[in-house]
């Protein structure tokens, strides 16, 4: 065992240890998160497939949806294959670099889902505020400039994460108590000031998180105040309605967002339990999305049985 003054130049590995306090049972507990891992690759594959060949689903806010349905395969793909190596088989090191690149994948897809919800709740905003001069408010061209936009400042803002974390070079461990590479958690590691990353960590989630949780709580007041506007009730129960899957996600998102940053910097949650919590925040959004937007439209659950039927007739 290393002792407390110890210190590691330039290290070229890292070591995860997945959740401390439950080694002993994470064989266990990586079962649940390969099933949760499962029906998110299920679902978001299934909705890349049905939105392209689906003309009804040609629609500014699917659109939105299937590009949703890729940046969460793109979470799972970037957190699970090592977590689950963590948790069956004890690999445990990973290369400097490569957790560096982990860490900015995760958190650059964390931010575009962010960007994806506020473009979601625009389009329902003018769908239900402007709906006349919805289609030509949001033609293939401003939709592709904003999805752009969106994966460009996730790229930015976020590539200043690993680069601000490789001006350091002293740490006084090389053992991250996670099973991924999180942001905190790799600065927390260094022997120097990092005064520098710690401001510029808050100063990314506030720009990103925090501007579009405002902008999309403003967007719902406006949509709120549309739909109480309207005289007949089941006008208002329908334009409601369309944004129940929205609403649901939009709080699941950004409930779990917020307390995994703040916890991890102010909070006096048991490392256990803030571990657990934000991986859950990582891998149980990807896979209830598709369920809850496949449960709410009648043309994807439609195609969806389709899929199964033809495949439990070919097997027959």
């Amino acid at each position: 065992m290393a002792s407390n003054n110890t210190s590691y130049i330039n290290p070229r590995t890292i070591i995860l240890i997945g959740i401390p306090g439950l080694e002993q049972v994470q064989f266990w507990i990586g079962f649940p998160f390969f099933v949760v891992c499962l029906v998110a690759l299920l679902g978001n594959i299934i909705l890349l497939i049905i939105i392209p060949t689906e003309r009804s689903l040609h629609q500014p806010m699917y659109i939105f949806l299937a590009v949703l349905a890729a940046t969460d395969i793109g979470l799972c793909a970037a957190i699970a294959p090592k977590m689950l190596a963590i948790f069956w088989f004890g690999s445990c090191s990973m290369a400097f670099d490569t957790c560096l690149a982990q860490l900015f994948f995760i958190h650059a897809l964390q931010c575009t889902e962010s960007g994806i919800l506020l473009a979601m709740a625009f389009d329902r905003y003018i769908a239900i505020c402007d709906p006349l001069r919805h289609t030509s408010i949001l033609t293939p061209s401003i939709l592709g400039h904003m999805m752009v936009i969106v994966a460009i400042r996730a790229t930015v803002l976020v590539g200043l994460l690993p680069i601000l974390i490789k001006r350091l070079h002293v740490f006084h461990s090389t053992v991250i108590a996670h099973s991924y590479c999180e942001h905190m958690a790799v600065v927390k590691l260094a022997a120097e000031d990092v005064r520098v990353n710690k401001t510029c960590g808050l100063f990314v989630g506030f720009t990103i998180l925090g501007f579009d949780m405002i902008f999309i709580l403003i967007s719902y007041i406006l949509i709120f105040q549309a739909v109480f506007r309207l005289q007949q009730k089941e006008a208002r129960l329908k334009a409601f309605n369309t944004c129940t899957a929205h609403i649901f996600v939009f709080l699941e998102f950004y409930i779990l967002a917020f307390f995994s940053f703040f916890s991890h910097r102010f909070g006096h949650v048991a490392p256990p339990t803030h571990i657990l919590l934000s991986t859950i925040y990582l891998l149980v959004p990807p896979a209830l999305n598709p369920i809850v937007y496949g449960v709410k439209n009648k043309v994807i659950r439609k195609r969806v049985a389709q899929i199964f039927l033809l495949n439990h007739i070919s097997h027959q």
